[in-house]
């Protein structure tokens, strides 16, 4: 790959797709890895001109090298991104990998956290003192009352807070905003955290509703370190992390009645294939109930 090239699909990837520094990085070094490959087991350098059967003989190793199939979809999605940019500029005609299919993966079942987990885990400081225990709180209750992602948490301007109206604004995938309504409870701690924020001597990040003591962003191990941590005493569950807490939002919305349609809205997704997989838990649920309460179960 030319330094031109890659130079020129960074600043793609910064300045159009506006993707975070994490996520260009990841796409750059799935390329670089491939770059690597194909230079060894074909003496090319410029992955500009390589084939489907290359980037073929590079899957195959990466399967036979125990990667997950899930993994190696993800490599070569950067592949095909490069490839389609490549297009887009003029520096190829053919995009080597029009063709591809993914390899196919299982779908984990993600557990959601239960309504009793989730009471006991916002009741252990059911009155937050100070900047950081009020900011802490505050992200679990917005993580699990908008069922917002991570990244737009994080990026969430302090200018996006709507008091008045009690809505935030939140910019999400492919610089899609939607308007999200926030509970009563979680205007309250909105207020309290903005004056508690308004107390620290130094603030670098201003334009950023959540910042640390220091004044700074958080960043994407900050938030899920706290979710891990907040929820350690009262979850057995593995994976305890910002995304289970978006999973348990649409799992409760559903479960409690909410039509697919509307729980699809507040997600921000843009198809209803991307929210039927929050049904699988609510329909877990539903079983437990139905299995419980039909006459012909019991015994």
């Amino acid at each position: 790959m030319t330094t031109n090239n890659k130079e020129a699909f960074r600043n793609y990837l910064q300045l159009e797709k506006k993707y975070s520094p994490y996520t260009v990085n990841a796409y750059l070094n799935d390329i670089s890895y491939f770059e690597v490959f194909n230079k060894e087991c074909f003496e090319q350098d410029a992955i500009e001109q390589v084939n489907y059967s290359q980037i073929r003989s590079w899957i195959v190793t990466l399967v036979d090298d125990g990667i997950s199939n899930s993994t190696v979809n993800r490599k070569i999605a950067s592949l095909k991104a490069f490839y389609k940019f490549l297009l887009k500029i003029k520096q190829i005609q053919i995009n080597p990998l029009l063709k591809h299919k993914a390899l196919k993966t299982e779908k984990k079942l993600q557990i959601p956290f239960s309504e009793k987990e989730l009471a006991e885990a916002l009741s252990q400081n059911p009155v937050p003192e100070g900047f950081e225990e009020v900011r802490n709180k505050l992200i679990v209750e917005l993580f699990y009352t908008a069922g917002i992602r991570r990244t737009e948490l994080i990026h969430l301007k302090l200018a996006n807070v709507n008091f008045g109206s009690g809505t935030i604004k939140v910019l999400g995938k492919r610089n899609k905003e939607r308007i999200l309504p926030v509970l009563p409870v979680v205007s309250e701690q909105l207020l309290k955290y903005v004056k508690e924020r308004s107390l620290l001597d130094i603030i670098v990040d201003a334009e950023y509703l959540f910042i640390t003591k220091k004044g700074l962003k958080l960043n994407d191990s900050f938030v899920y370190r706290l979710i891990n941590s907040y929820f350690s005493t009262v979850s057995e569950k593995v994976k305890k992390s910002p995304h289970i807490l978006r999973h348990t939002f649409a799992t409760h919305l559903l479960n409690n009645g909410a039509d697919l349609n509307s729980v699809k809205e507040l997600l921000g997704h843009s198809s209803l294939a991307s929210t039927q997989i929050y049904t699988h838990s609510s329909l877990f649920e539903l079983k437990k109930v139905y299995q419980n309460a039909h006459p012909r179960n019991k015994k």
